[in-house]
């Protein structure tokens, strides 16, 4: 049982409430062409991975998250491609069992571009792609829960980084997709299974942390 399992789940009957800063890394890998970005893609680590997919949702960044993800922003602004950047915008990281997974469609979808685009392999881009990874920093509010009817209450009063870290980066470290509320939920011998399958079909993805944390409010107010 990692760190984290053992900081929320200790005892079935207690949540421990965490944060969390997601701290960006330069890998020194910049590209300027789709080749060098498709070859750099291979052997880049996870965690850059993990970042240029989730990381707009914890780092502030001066323009609108117009996508989702920092590869089809970069194949827009930068290298122009519409067509690239409407293919990458629409991957949801979280149909993926893993990061591996992630990376390999996201390299076949590239991949293919270059094959049918030949032109586009040389194309240099105004401003490189550079491959930033990620490190998350996690804090303890030393905020614990008794009852699974207090996150009704909670919830709403949650940091944005508490919900990325309870919602989101649980997934990471969580089996089967999981999070931390359903985790906790899980141990009360089915009693909550209904609550578990509501918040199972949220996608956490297409929108920003405020809207998460009023859909789960919602789910949670529904349901206490």
């Amino acid at each position: 049982m990692t760190e984290a399992q053992e900081g929320t789940t200790s005892h079935p009957s207690i949540f421990a409430v965490k944060d969390c800063a997601l701290i960006a890394i330069a890998t020194g890998k910049q590209d300027y062409t789709l080749s060098e970005l498709r070859n750099d893609l291979q052997t880049v680590s996870p965690d850059s991975i993990y970042y240029h997919f989730w990381g707009s949702l914890l780092q502030p960044r001066f323009e609108e998250r117009e996508f989702n993800n920092d590869f089809a922003g970069w194949a827009r602004h930068s290298l122009h491609d519409n067509r690239l950047a409407e293919r990458l915008a629409v991957i949801d990281p979280t149909d993926y069992k893993d990061l591996e997974e992630l990376r390999r469609d996201l390299s076949d979808i590239i991949e293919e571009h270059l094959d049918n685009e030949s032109s586009i392999s040389w194309i240099r881009a105004n401003r490189p792609f550079e491959f930033i990874r990620s490190q998350i920093v996690v804090f303890d509010t030393h905020r614990r829960l008794q009852e699974p009817a207090e996150l009704a209450q909670l919830i709403p009063r949650l940091s944005p980084s508490s919900i990325f870290y309870h919602f989101i980066d649980a997934r990471r470290r969580l089996a089967d997709d999981g999070d931390d509320f359903r985790l906790w939920l899980s141990s009360y011998n089915g009693q909550y299974d209904g609550l578990c399958q509501d918040l199972s079909a949220v996608d956490p993805y297409f929108g920003n942390l405020s809207e998460l944390r009023i859909q789960l409010t919602d789910i949670f107010n529904r349901y206490f």
